[in-house]
């Protein structure tokens, strides 16, 4: 049975609202048809169905282990990551010239749509290609050969280390500092927390794009430069050398998501934490806010996904759940029980879910079409304005869907009534891993 998301819905949006076989008369796409795109999101609600899916419960109960400096992510995690890997769902979006398979963002994020609903397991994967993304933009060519080649394919991971104990929404107060070394290398010394996937046993290695400041530099966030601190080296050859100099400090204990390695990291105890500058010097912030942006739509769809399958959830308890009579056979005594979906208020709170996560699809739809538009037009009028709307929208797909993803599994949560609060039912699951939607980026 599919409780994920209504993939009717989807269809309608992606194909009679969207109109996405549109796409495939663009240059950018002309290999794509709207055949394929059917053959790949049909797939991708078998992977999400038959592997996904069942590992969500699972990883919230085994969580994360740290032991002997190292983090060891859930055990059921592990197919799942093998297996989209394989599958070749990790790089669907990355342009052809970058080694991917070049899908519009619009297919992407649909067929993301299917798996991201286990965040979890989801962010080991998500902030490795944008940090790989953030290197293909800004990076020198070793760069990315170095990291991003293999980021792209998955087999390593990336964070996006910015969080310190005395500087969370106030970034220009970070204290971490970068030493300039004759080589033109740096050595980086701070601590940082709250780095989602900072560490995990699912990679060879990790590749951290870290906010810091080069000593000497002016304070505030005109000061802060980027810089990328592998976990392991990488020698000349391509292999790995030694262990980086930074220590995991310990794991998060977190309301939910407690199968995601949410990790205090210690740069350079030991003064040798080597890092590469990215970008120019003092432009952090900058090149930092590329990946920002694409980790709101993320948390954007996080949210949908997460408000999806707390509906679909609902409605098929109010479905199967017998309690009460019918209104209008209220006084009969002997009257039969009904499912609960009969009786108006639990009626009245499903509606509004589902009218909620509809238009939080649409939304996310729309967005994702806008960058493919953007990408796609020929006319320099017509990609300002889509990228126009994508200044606008992109916030208020972050903001907008993380609260109201919130409110449907509250919604959710009451349907089921005292069983919805139980840790028997995977409702309050949905809550506790979806309120962080509304706190991050």
């Amino acid at each position: 049975m599919n409780l994920i998301l209504d993939d009717r819905d989807q269809k309608f949006v992606l194909q009679e609202l969207l109109h996405t076989e549109d796409l495939c008369r663009m240059p950018a796409w002309s290999d794509f048809s709207p055949d394929m795109f059917d053959m790949v999101l049909k797939e991708a609600r078998r992977l999400a169905v038959e592997v996904i899916f069942p590992a969500l419960v699972p990883g919230d109960r085994e969580g994360c282990r740290l032991s002997d400096g190292q983090v060891f992510a859930p055990p059921s995690f592990r197919r799942c990551f093998d297996l989209y890997r394989e599958g070749g769902w990790i790089n669907m979006g990355v342009s052809q010239e970058a080694g991917g398979q070049g899908f519009p963002m619009v297919i992407t994020m649909a067929a993301k749509e299917w798996f991201i609903h286990n965040f979890a397991f989801f962010c080991y994967l998500e902030l490795g290609q944008a940090a790989a993304h953030m290197i293909e933009v800004y990076g020198t060519e070793q760069q990315k050969r170095t990291y991003m080649d293999k980021m792209y394919a998955g087999v390593w991971g990336g964070t996006m280390a910015l969080t310190e104990p005395s500087a969370g929404s106030d970034v220009g107060n970070i204290k971490t500092k970068a030493v300039r070394r004759a080589d033109g290398s740096f050595r980086l010394q701070g601590t940082k927390i709250f780095i989602t996937s900072g560490d995990h046993d699912l990679t060879e290695n990790i590749v951290h794009p870290v906010l810091a400041r080069i000593e000497g530099d002016p304070a505030g966030t005109s000061g802060i430069s980027i810089f990328l601190v592998p976990k392991f080296l990488v020698n000349d050859d391509g292999t790995m050398g030694r262990r980086n100099d930074y220590a995991i400090g310990g794991i998060e204990h977190k309301m939910g998501l407690h199968g995601s390695s949410t990790c205090v990291i210690n740069f350079g105890e030991n003064g040798d934490c080597y890092a590469e500058l990215l970008g120019e010097e003092r432009q952090g912030m900058k090149i930092m806010f590329q990946m920002m942006n694409e980790a709101r739509i993320a948390v954007g769809l996080q949210s949908v996904a997460g408000a999806s399958i707390a509906y679909l959830h609902a409605l098929n308890y109010a479905k199967e759940r017998l309690q009460g009579s019918s209104l209008l056979e209220m006084k009969n005594p002997e009257a039969p029980r009904v499912p609960i979906i009969q009786h108006a208020d639990v009626r009245r709170m499903l509606l509004w879910m589902k009218a909620h996560v509809e238009g939080m699809r649409a939304l996310l739809c729309y967005v994702s079409y806008c960058v493919d538009r953007e990408q796609g037009m020929e006319s320099e009028a017509d990609r300002e304005k889509y990228h126009g709307l994508l200044e606008v929208l992109t916030p208020i797909c972050k903001a907008y869907c993380s609260d109201m993803a919130f409110k449907v599994t509250e919604l959710a949560i009451q349907t089921y009534g005292g069983y919805g609060y139980c840790a028997e039912y995977p409702v309050e699951q949905f809550m506790r891993d979806i309120k962080i939607a509304s706190i991050y980026e």
